[in-house]
């Protein structure tokens, strides 16, 4: 079986790539070149897509003794990506970027071309599980999870990924690393968002948007109590960095509650007010099992990184909803919901859809 392993030049690829040459398969190593420019990306402990990760994966990819090649892909990923990350802004909503990247690139541009390259399936080092059911499922190590940002993966790209590293930790990763002789087995985990090279997202949309003052206002009062220079600086349950005019009358801290783009408001208030019941999404995205006809109780992530609630959710002629058994704070449109159902081999991915409100 002839496989390739996209190959990022950190430890969590260079180990998925060791372990299918060790499981058998025929296996050629591919960096993505996603950069234009390179120097405007993250270097160092907190990048990721940079010339230095080129150079780490080949050298992993000499010492696990495959072949290796770099695809330029950077076209494709400011226009599926970046563009995308900073239309969704502009509308209001909170992207996920490296969701964005699994779906459109790694899972998308990357297979299509393996598959026509004669390829049978990608390796990549996401910590996911795959069974022998082809069930989508949590990775052993709960802290290093990405089951969330695959969950948008369609039933045919799940049936031609292989993640090895699913049932690791990702101590258990590096120490393998380590006993392979390869030199990135102590290589800090990328961080935050490679395209913005400073870390400063505000400073980032603000040069591709440009300033648009506007208003704060209290939910509560409905009067102003700031202004802002471009509503895409905030996201729903922010907190700092609001620099509001005038306190709440009691005194408690405001949050971010909406982003309104026609008005371009941004509505602030109290803590409870940001709680949600119900979520509603599109564009969903079924490989649990068969579609459900009928409300399915469940377990839903709302972030990358964030609570499971229970719930029951419900595919709609327009997408999904989810009722929530327990309220939710901070829900922002543009991320994804992710239903799971508990199984004792492994929480399974049973959908997902991005949020609309």
């Amino acid at each position: 079986m002839r496989v390739l392993a996209a190959m990022s030049g950190g430890v969590d690829s260079a180990v998925a790539a060791a372990r299918a040459v060790a499981a058998g398969y025929d296996v050629t190593g591919v960096h993505l070149a996603l950069a234009r420019n390179p120097q405007t990306y993250r270097t160092g402990a907190r990048g990721c897509c940079t010339l230095e990760d080129s150079r780490d994966a080949r050298r992993a990819a000499d010492v696990i003794g495959i072949p290796f090649y770099v695809w330029d892909m950077a076209d494709r990923f400011h226009a599926d990506v970046v563009d995308d990350f900073v239309a969704e802004y502009a509308a209001g909503r909170t992207p996920n970027p490296c969701l964005r990247c699994n779906e459109k690139i790694k899972f998308a541009a990357v297979l299509d071309r393996a598959v026509a390259l004669g390829f049978d399936a990608v390796v990549t080092g996401h910590h996911a599980r795959l069974g022998p059911d082809g069930l989508l499922r949590r990775s052993v190590d709960v802290a290093k999870d990405q089951s969330y940002v695959l969950a948008v993966l369609t039933r045919e790209q799940l049936d031609r990924s292989i993640f090895p590293l699913g049932d690791s930790t990702k101590a258990e990763v590096r120490a393998e690393a380590a006993r392979r002789g390869l030199a990135v087995a102590d290589k800090p985990d990328s961080h935050d968002i490679c395209f913005i090279a400073d870390g400063d997202t505000r400073g980032f949309l603000a040069q591709r948007l440009g300033e648009a003052p506007g208003d704060v206002v209290d939910a509560l009062t409905g009067g102003v109590v700031g202004s802002h220079s471009g509503a895409y600086q905030y996201t729903v349950g922010q907190r700092r960095g609001l620099h509001l005019d005038r306190p709440a009358p009691d005194g408690r801290p405001r949050y971010v509650l909406s982003i309104t783009p026609k008005t371009n408001t941004v509505t602030v208030g109290p803590a409870e007010a940001l709680e949600v019941a119900q979520v509603r999404a599109t564009r969903p995205v079924w490989t649990g099992g068969d579609r459900p006809a009928a409300p399915i109780e469940c377990e839903v992530q709302l972030r990358a990184h964030g609570d499971v609630v229970p719930a029951t959710v419900e595919l709609t002629a327009d997408g999904l909803r989810a009722d929530l058994r327990r309220p939710a704070r901070g829900v922002a449109a543009g991320q994804a919901i992710v239903a799971y159902r508990p199984d004792p081999a492994g929480d399974v991915v049973l959908g997902s859809a991005t949020i609309t409100g």
